[in-house]
């Protein structure tokens, strides 16, 4: 754990040490660098750097509201799946294709402008970001939700019948439980993931980081700048979150093995 944490603030740190150098590179290589304008050097640089940076909230809450609802629509998507019922399973199928196929941008577009159409409601593009997020995830949540419980052996199944337990007792207190332990890393990969495509959103008009470097990059007209900027946020939440997700796989198996003594 010292030893992932030390990699971590190092990782940081070695990027601060970048943002430090370009500042430096005024007009070197015969090229006019404007780092100037993103970076807090300046009192012009450090607004635009504060406006780049005022993103991050959006970011994360859209990506963090995602990926809650992502989680609970692939639940109840991935248990139809399991079902010997051949209905239910057609129901997930079709599901997991339809919105596997579909890509984020089409139905990120298609929530906010024809599902108002449709459905006769007005959605500001925070909650048509969340929709489609979540739809186009849930399909990716449930087959990792299918594979997690399908794992289980079967002897802890027929251990649950034995004692009398109901489906949805045995489901809680049983099979979800160790699922979720096993599914962890993949769960993990899937909110990286969401955290990235979120800057998708930016095309309803939600100004969050992706938002907010375009809207600054036709003022100051600075891209290569303005963008690399936009690069080393993202890098620098997907580490963050990355950690976070590894130190809490670490403290559920840690949690396991003062289980199993």
């Amino acid at each position: 754990m010292a030893q992932t944490t030390t990699r971590f603030f190092a990782t940081l740190g070695a990027l601060l040490a970048a943002l430090l150098l370009l500042s430096a590179c005024g007009n070197a290589g015969g090229v006019s660098w404007g780092w100037y304008e993103v970076l807090p050097t300046t009192p012009r640089g450090r607004d635009n750097f504060f406006f780049l940076l005022s993103g991050f909230w959006l970011t994360i809450a859209i990506s963090g509201v995602s990926i809650f609802f992502s989680v609970l629509i692939g639940l109840f998507v991935a248990l139809p799946g399991l079902a010997k019922d051949k209905k239910l399973r057609a129901f997930n199928r079709v599901y997991v294709e339809i919105f596997r196929a579909i890509p984020i941008l089409v139905m990120l577009l298609w929530t906010y402008y024809g599902l108002p159409i449709l459905l006769g409601i007005s959605l500001s593009p925070f909650v048509a970001g969340v929709i489609a997020l979540a739809l186009c995830d849930s399909a990716f949540e449930a087959e990792i939700f299918r594979a997690g419980i399908q794992s289980i052996e079967r002897g802890q199944i027929d251990g649950a019948d034995s004692l009398g337990l109901t489906y949805f007792q045995k489901m809680r207190l049983v099979i979800l439980p160790q699922a979720i332990r096993r599914i962890l890393p993949a769960m993990g990969n899937q909110f990286v993931y969401m955290l990235k495509m979120s800057s998708l959103v930016y095309v309803l008009g939600l100004p969050e980081l992706t938002r907010r470097a375009n809207e600054l990059s036709v003022t100051v007209y600075r891209p290569l700048e303005i963008y690399t900027i936009l690069l080393l946020e993202y890098l620098v939440l997907v580490l963050v979150v990355s950690w976070l997700v590894r130190r809490f796989e670490k403290r559920m198996g840690a949690n396991v093995l003062q289980g199993a003594h």
